[in-house]
């Protein structure tokens, strides 16, 4: 497995020669997914809410996140820590993988989908930090932007506990220009989009335990900090299109969970024994 840059460097992104343009997903295709849905996602930009894990099944994943969560805590981590974790615990690559969600991913990407991202986005109760505006694509060196994000509840989300907010519609304005993020203002992430409202109108994505939703790359999305005494786990997986190429050798992030990677662009990681 080659070496990867978990956060690449801005002048090695902007360097990169990328396809930063929104690709439309095919309505007609979708199995899973309804039409309906699907032509939302090309108008909005994204797909909310989507049940996938029972009551029980989510149960069991919270149990075993929390004992994620201890284990990282315990070696000098801390709740945003478990990163590309499909490449470390065999669990997370299962959820990679799982096929409830992969059918849903291929009615937007298409049959040839590889999984290369998973990190847990873990708000503790009080939690002061935020997730400022941004669009995925403006991180990853990926081309094209033919790339989604699943997000899956672990908690519940909702406004008091700060869930995800979109910007609809907002992938039809390209790459947007952004600031870096002070330290001073307790922000996840180092980039910030000003005056988001100026390309969409804001949508929570209010969500279950168990259900999930699916963004494109290109669309605005953040969350305020959660002031509440609730926590608010997440689970990100990243998908793109067999197709996208990856630079900075992040092919080796790379699964393919449905069809070919007729290019061979992705390294195909196989499970990690550890769970």
């Amino acid at each position: 497995m080659s070496d990867f840059k978990i956060i690449p460097d801005e002048n090695e992104l902007a360097a990169a020669d990328r396809d930063l343009s929104f690709y439309s997903a095919d309505p007609s295709l979708a199995t899973t997914l309804s039409a309906t849905d699907v032509n939302g996602f090309n108008e909005r930009g994204f797909i909310r809410p989507i049940p996938i894990f029972s009551d029980e099944e989510i149960a069991d994943i919270r149990s075993y996140f929390d004992d994620l969560l201890k284990r990282v805590i315990a070696e000098g981590g801390d709740s945003y820590s478990i990163s590309t974790a499909h490449l470390k615990y065999g669990r997370v690559y299962d959820l990679l993988t799982e096929p409830r969600i992969v059918a849903c991913v291929k009615d937007v990407l298409g049959e040839d989908v590889v999984g290369w991202g998973s990190h847990f986005f873990c708000k503790m109760p009080g939690d002061g930090k935020a997730v400022s505006w941004h669009q995925d694509a403006s991180y990853w060196p990926l081309s094209p932007t033919r790339a989604v994000t699943v997000w899956l509840a672990i908690d519940d989300a909702d406004v008091e506990n700060a869930c995800m907010r979109f910007i609809s519609g907002s992938h039809h304005h390209g790459h947007l220009t952004y600031r870096p993020s002070g330290s001073h203002e307790d922000n996840v992430l180092n980039q910030t989009v000003e005056d988001p409202e100026q390309y969409g109108e804001p949508v929570d994505d209010i969500l279950a335990a168990g259900h999930m939703s699916i963004h494109s790359d290109l669309l605005l999305h953040g969350s305020a900090a959660n002031e509440s005494t609730r926590r608010r786990c997440g689970l990100t997986l990243r998908y793109a299109h067999a197709s996208v190429k990856a630079g900075l050798g992040w092919d080796a992030k790379g699964v393919v969970v449905s069809g070919t990677d007729a290019a061979g662009n992705w390294a195909n990681a196989a499970r990690p024994e550890t769970d």
